[in-house]
């Protein structure tokens, strides 16, 4: 059982990479060129874009951090429109995607791999934006993440992110997989400790990533625990075989500001 989360889910999505997971397949030049003429839209969740009103108006000179955020789409967009982009990410192969993209349309913005969860490497107070897809599903303890956004972000800052409803945990990952929607786990739910040792080498397979189910107050009360309040909110759901999104939304986006 692996001790070292980061570490291991590091190389977990180094693997995801080299499968070709729809996370790690960067934008394509179209896309940037449309971007810097002020035509883009970009996923905290699936398949909702998230809302323009949710981003200032003008992006050019705004200080953004796109937190676990590698694999060149986000940032690559952002920084095409404008913004002065920081990606940080746990993953040099998911960061070598918004390497290669920045090379190719020579774009500017800094690439640095690390845990969403410590931010220590940046001053307090440094980015006007921080963007955070669904991600979060991979570190124990979210709440670790919201106050150190909070720190790093300028007063009046916003914080976008994305996160999956626990729900989404709670299946029994045999039944679903069958297209059937039957609880079984009880949230906060985790991999390494509430599946068995046979349930994880039979549904998680080889080299996929931990992830942790974090309930709603851990989620939503979190932010607001760390200083944020929530001015925005909207529901997603999954893609096509997403048992859970056939009754309701399996994944929810928020945006929280820092007075």
């Amino acid at each position: 059982m692996p001790t070292d989360v980061l570490a291991y889910n590091r190389e977990a999505w180094d693997r995801q990479v080299q499968k070709g997971n729809r996370w790690t397949v960067p934008v394509g030049p179209e896309e940037i060129a449309a971007a810097r003429e002020g035509t883009w839209s970009i996923l905290l969740t699936p398949n909702k874009p998230v809302p323009r009103a949710w981003f200032p108006p003008d992006l050019h000179g705004v200080e953004v951090l796109c937190l676990a955020s590698g694999g060149g789409q986000q940032a690559p967009i952002l920084a095409a429109a404008g913004a002065s982009v920081t990606v940080l990410d746990a993953s040099p192969a998911q960061l070598e995607r918004d390497r290669v993209v920045a090379e190719r349309e020579k774009l500017e913005f800094t690439i640095v791999e690390g845990d969403m969860a410590d931010l220590s490497r940046f001053l307090p107070e440094s980015f006007d934006l921080v963007f955070h897809p669904c991600s979060n599903c991979f570190v124990p303890d979210v709440r670790r993440v919201w106050r150190a956004v909070h720190r790093v972000l300028r007063h009046g800052g916003a914080l976008l992110a994305g996160f999956c409803d626990p729900l989404n945990f709670s299946m029994d990952f045999e039944l679903e997989k069958q297209g059937v929607a039957q609880l079984k786990y009880a949230i906060p739910y985790a991999d390494l400790t509430s599946l068995t040792e046979e349930e994880r080498a039979r549904w998680l397979g080889p080299g996929e990533p931990l992830a942790f189910g974090h309930t709603l107050e851990d989620q939503i009360g979190g932010q607001t625990d760390a200083g944020f309040f929530v001015a925005g909110f909207y529901d997603d759901r999954g893609n096509e075989g997403d048992v859970v999104s056939k009754y309701m939304a399996g994944f929810h986006a928020t945006r929280a500001l820092r007075p």
